[in-house]
C-alpha cells in the first residue's frame, strides 16, 4: 500500500534531477582595443570655432568595446577617443561589424569620449588626410567589436560606484550686477558659461553636479580582470599640447587601470563621457596651481583610476547568469527655428563688412548669425535620434546622442527602476547640446541657436522614452 509514494517520491526526484541538469545560460565576455591615431597629418581639430590644426599625435587614440552574451542577446559597448561621431559614420561601421559577427546594428552602443583635441571623423571630401581618417576610423570602430565579439568567452559581470567630487564643477555661473556681457545676438542671458575667476564678478553656480563614477567589471572564469567599463560626468579636461592629437584622460584612465586591477595583457579598459553638458574641470571659484601642458589631465586620470578601484572593492559578487537586455528608438524631434525678427538680425550682422564696425560686435556674432540662416535654410523639420537602454543583470545603461546636460543624467538615475544606472552621452551621434527646459530659459552657450538644435522641451521627450524603455527591460 506504499507503492503509490513510492512512485510519486520517484517522480519528483527525476524531475528535480531533470531540472538541475538543464544548462544555464552561462555569461559570456569578449573585450577588445584597436589603435585609431591618424597617420596622416596636418588634420584639423573640431573642437573649436577657429582652424585648430594638428602635426603629430601626442598619445594615442583607440575605439574599445565590450561584448558581452547570455545565449540570447548579444550586445557591444564601444567608446572612441573622438569628439563626436556622426550617425552616418557609426551606421558604417555597425554594418560592417554586423557581417563580420552576425550581431544585430540595433544591439551595437558606440559612443565618443569628446576629447576636443581629437580629429575629424565625418569627412568624406577635403584633404586627403581627413578623408584618409574616416576610413581608418571607420574600420577602427569596426574591428573593435569584431574581436571582441572573436573573443568571447565565459565570464561574470559586477557593477560598483565611488563619488569623485572635486574634479566636476558646473560651468554655467549667475553673474553679479552689471557683470553679464552681451550673447552673440545682442541680449543679456541669465547665466554665463566659464565666466571669468574673478570673486568679484562671480555670483553661484548655475546647476548641479554628478559626483559619481560607476563602473561594470567583467572577469573571466578564473575571476582574473578582462574588461572596465567606467562612466564620469566630466567633460575634456584639456590644456594639451599644442598642434597635437590627444585621448585627453579618457585616455590615460585606459591606460592606468590595468595597474590598478593587475590586469594582463587582454585587459581593456575604457572611461565613457557621462552627462556633462554643463560640466567641466575648471574650479571656477578655487585658486588651482599653474600646470604644465597634460599634466592635469594625468592627475583627474589618476582620481579617476583610484575611484574606480574604490568601486571595484565594493562588488561582493561577479555574477555569471547576469541577463542581458538591450533596446532601440527611433525618436523624431522638431529643429528650432529662427523667427523672422531673428533672421533680419543675423542678416544685419552679415552685412557689416568694415573690421571697425565688427570689432563693436558682440562676440561671435557673426559666427551665430551664420547659424541662425542656416537654421531657417534648413530643409528638414525634424531630426530622428537613436536612443539605447541596456540591461546587465541589475546595471541599467542609457545612450543618449546629445552634449547632455548633468540634470537629465541625475533624473534618469533617481526615476530608473534599476539599482544602478549609467547615463552616457554622445552615444550613437553628436546632434549638438541638450539642455532642459529650466536650463534653456536661463541663457547662456549651451542653450543659443546653433549649439542647441532642437525643440526646447527635447529632454524631456527623451528622458519619458528611455526610462519607458527601462521598465520595458526591466519587465
Amino acid at each position: 500500500m506504499h507503492k503509490p509514494a513510492t512512485l510519486l517520491a520517484l517522480l519528483l526526484l527525476l524531475a528535480t534531477t531533470t531540472h538541475a541538469a538543464e544548462p544555464r545560460h552561462t555569461l559570456q565576455a569578449g573585450a577588445a582595443a584597436v589603435d585609431i591615431t591618424p597617420r596622416e597629418f596636418p588634420l584639423n581639430m573640431p573642437g573649436g570655432f577657429s582652424a585648430n590644426p594638428a602635426e603629430k599625435a601626442h598619445d594615442p587614440l583607440h575605439a574599445r568595446a565590450l561584448v558581452l552574451s547570455d545565449g540570447t542577446t548579444t550586445l557591444a559597448m564601444v567608446v572612441v577617443d573622438n569628439l563626436g561621431i556622426g550617425p552616418e559614420v557609426l551606421d558604417e561601421a555597425k554594418a560592417m561589424a554586423a557581417e563580420k559577427t552576425g550581431m544585430t546594428t540595433d544591439k551595437m552602443l558606440v559612443s565618443s569620449t569628446h576629447t576636443h583635441s581629437g580629429p575629424p571623423s565625418n569627412t568624406k571630401e577635403g584633404s586627403p588626410p581627413a578623408v584618409a581618417y574616416r576610413k581608418l576610423l571607420v574600420e577602427g570602430i569596426a574591428n573593435s567589436i569584431i574581436q571582441a565579439h572573436a573573443a568571447l568567452r565565459p565570464a561574470a559581470v559586477g557593477a560598483a560606484s565611488h563619488p569623485l567630487p572635486e574634479e566636476v564643477f558646473n560651468r554655467r555661473w549667475f553673474l553679479k550686477p552689471g557683470k553679464m556681457p552681451l550673447n552673440p545676438f545682442g541680449q543679456l542671458d541669465q547665466v554665463k558659461m566659464n565666466p571669468s575667476s574673478d570673486p568679484d564678478v562671480l555670483d553661484r553656480p548655475a546647476g548641479p553636479t554628478d559626483p559619481e563614477l560607476t563602473i561594470l567589471s567583467v572577469q573571466d572564469e578564473k575571476r582574473r580582470p578582462l574588461a572596465l567599463f567606467a562612466n564620469y560626468s566630466l567633460h575634456y579636461v584639456g590644456a594639451t599640447p599644442p598642434a597635437q592629437i590627444s585621448a585627453d584622460y579618457f585616455g590615460e584612465f585606459a591606460r592606468l587601470m590595468p595597474s590598478r586591477l593587475r590586469g594582463g595583457d587582454d585587459f581593456v579598459a575604457m572611461m565613457s563621457n557621462g552627462t556633462s553638458g554643463d560640466i567641466n574641470n575648471i574650479p571656477f571659484n578655487v585658486t588651482r596651481p599653474p600646470r604644465e601642458l597634460f599634466e592635469q589631465i594625468r592627475i583627474v586620470a589618476a582620481k579617476a583610476a583610484d575611484a574606480a578601484w574604490f568601486a571595484h572593492r565594493q562588488i561582493e559578487t561577479h555574477q555569471s547568469d547576469a541577463p542581458l537586455g538591450m533596446l532601440e528608438r527611433q525618436v523624431e524631434l522638431q529643429y528650432r527655428r529662427p523667427s523672422a525678427e531673428e533672421v533680419a538680425a543675423a542678416k544685419e550682422v552679415l552685412a557689416v563688412k568694415d573690421d571697425a564696425t565688427i570689432a563693436k560686435l558682440p562676440r561671435l556674432a557673426q559666427h551665430y548669425a551664420r547659424s541662425t540662416l542656416a537654421a531657417a535654410e534648413r530643409a528638414e523639420d525634424t531630426l530622428t535620434v537613436k536612443l539605447h537602454a541596456i540591461r546587465i543583470g541589475d546595471l541599467a545603461v542609457c545612450g543618449i546622442p546629445f552634449e547632455t546636460f548633468v540634470e537629465t543624467g541625475l533624473e534618469l538615475k533617481d526615476r530608473s527602476p534599476f539599482p544602478r544606472t549609467m547615463v552616457i552621452g554622445l552615444a550613437n551621434g553628436r546632434h549638438g547640446y541638450l539642455p532642459t527646459p529650466q536650463q534653456h530659459r536661463l541663457g547662456g552657450y549651451e542653450t543659443w541657436l546653433g549649439t542647441n538644435l532642437v525643440q526646447k522641451d527635447a529632454s524631456v521627450i527623451l528622458t519619458n522614452n528611455l526610462l519607458e524603455m527601462l521598465e520595458e527591460l526591466k519587465q
